[in-house]
């Protein structure tokens, strides 16, 4: 018994990960999530919401 269908295995498993990779990346770089984005991207120059004092947020 040979183990020439490891290397098939190692292709195989090389071609999925590289699809999901490059899909990853083009749902990243599309422009329907850009405005989310740059919401996210502009979180930390945003002040903070003060909450009004409740009984669930005063511990």
């Amino acid at each position: 018994m040979t183990a020439s269908w490891i290397g098939h295995l190692y292709g195989i498993s090389i071609l999925v990960l590289m699809s999901l990779f490059l899909g990853i990346w083009a749902w990243a770089w599309s422009r329907h999530n850009k405005k989310t984005f740059d919401d996210a991207a502009r979180l930390p120059l945003e002040h903070d919401r003060v909450l009004p004092r409740t009984e669930e947020n005063a511990r």
